[in-house]
């Protein structure tokens, strides 16, 4: 997927986010967008993300949606890898559903700080 120069700046922002999610925790989509100050761009975050594949330090896994469901996944190498890679770093997902999704929660507004 080519990324168009009008998104560019916005995706490297989700970008920059992203790679501050810890290991073991995760975020949604709409977290993302509301620490960016653009909270009705969610489905922007998603197709952020989708184009995450090109750049192997993103932590794509680490986003769901605002369920905890592992919506993303069919944007992997393979359908299992988003749970993979979140079960190797000890998130819990059964159906495609992370477990205790509130306790690994990592809301960016919350961890980071807005300059």
């Amino acid at each position: 997927m080519k990324i168009s120069d009008k998104n560019k700046d916005f995706f490297a922002l989700v970008y920059e986010v992203v790679k501050q999610i810890p290991k073991g925790r995760v975020t949604n989509y709409g977290a993302i967008a509301n620490y960016l100050g653009t909270k009705r761009s969610s489905r922007m975050v998603g197709w952020a993300m989708n184009a995450s594949h090109i750049y192997k330090e993103i932590p794509a896994h680490r986003v769901v949606n605002r369920q905890g469901l592992l919506t993303g996944k069919m944007h992997f190498d393979y359908p299992t890898e988003m749970e993979e890679l979140l079960m190797s770093e000890g998130i819990e997902v059964i159906n495609d559903q992370i477990v205790n999704f509130q306790i690994v929660f990592w809301d960016p507004e919350v961890e980071l700080a807005i300059a």
